[in-house]
């Protein structure tokens, strides 16, 4: 009876060192409100593909948490954007704003499309010029006559 209590009392103090302490909740739901707002807006440092609310990397955890002390501080939203463009960067937010420095993010893709398009209509020009195969003139048939016929005799 014994050997079981003291087994149940080692498991429950290994279960408890084990556990991580949990994530803290700002006490005024309306300040969580505004924090998910924000921080869906932002892209996590580390993980890249996911906005800061939903990222579980501990740095995005640390972003949160100075996140709600600006907003408890009493910011604004595009205070808090701006102190973390600041710190961090336009690649911090989803939506980079268009500048001379971000003109490239918003312009690639359609760059690339165009030269892409552009390329696929020099190649099917091209395409469209070669005679098409089996097709020769007879002035071209009666060399590859004689061609063949010397091929023959030799």
């Amino acid at each position: 009876m014994k050997m079981i209590l003291a087994l149940l009392l080692l498991a429950a103090a290994i279960g408890s060192a084990a556990a991580k302490e949990a994530v803290d909740l700002a006490e005024d739901p309306v300040v969580e409100q505004r924090l998910i707002a924000i921080s869906e807006e932002m892209r996590c440092l580390v993980c890249q593909n996911e906005s800061l609310a939903g990222s579980r990397a501990e740095l995005a955890q640390d972003l949160r948490r100075e996140l709600r002390e600006q907003i408890k501080l009493g910011k604004s939203d595009a205070e808090i954007r701006t102190f973390m463009t600041s710190r961090y960067g336009d690649f911090v937010l989803y939506r980079p704003p268009l500048k001379a420095t971000t003109i490239l993010l918003w312009a690639g893709p359609f760059v690339l499309a165009f030269a892409a398009i552009g390329w696929l209509l020099i190649q099917l020009r091209r395409r469209a010029a070669l005679p098409a195969a089996g097709s020769l003139s007879e002035q071209d048939n009666q060399r590859l006559d004689a061609i063949l016929r010397e091929s023959g005799n030799a």
